[in-house]
């Protein structure tokens, strides 16, 4: 059950996916990681075969046509944490995930815009020799979310 007077939330979404398969996958994880809400930024999907928690009923799902109309409607007060393989990235090992934070992912292909790099008030990453399913990649940085806060 969800205490809605506990301070903290996260929402966690893609920009410019491949497949709606990782929609649906990711969309799955939130649920059962703890999510507030899930989103797109560009490509747009619908109702998703492997949701079978039946997710889509379960939290929001909102959707941005371009990386601007997303960034001038986040959350007041969360925080954007990229999730990039890059020099600057701080290791998902040793990070400390803000209470109120978006999570942003992009596609295997391309990855994060260099815009939303920028803007991003945090860039994170872990361990991995090549670049993982982004449905995958979200479901680890929620699970250390998890595991970390629950400890707190």
């Amino acid at each position: 059950m969800v205490n809605n007077l506990e301070q903290g939330f996260f929402g966690i979404g893609i920009q410019n996916g491949k497949t709606p398969e990782n929609l649906g996958v990711l969309w799955r994880s939130a649920q059962n990681l703890g999510a507030s809400f899930i989103f797109t930024i560009g490509n747009r999907y619908a109702k998703q075969a492997c949701d079978t928690h039946k997710a889509t009923g379960a939290m929001p799902y909102f959707h941005y046509e371009n990386f601007e109309d997303f960034y001038n409607n986040l959350p007041k007060g969360a925080q954007l944490v990229g999730v990039e393989k890059n020099d600057q990235a701080e290791q998902l090992e040793t990070f400390t995930h803000p209470r109120r934070c978006v999570y942003l992912l992009g596609a295997e292909d391309h990855g994060l815009s260099k815009l939303a790099q920028e803007k991003s008030h945090f860039l994170v990453q872990f361990k991995s020799e090549l670049s993982l399913n982004v449905s995958i990649a979200g479901s680890i940085v929620m699970y250390d979310r998890q595991a970390k806060l629950n400890f707190e």
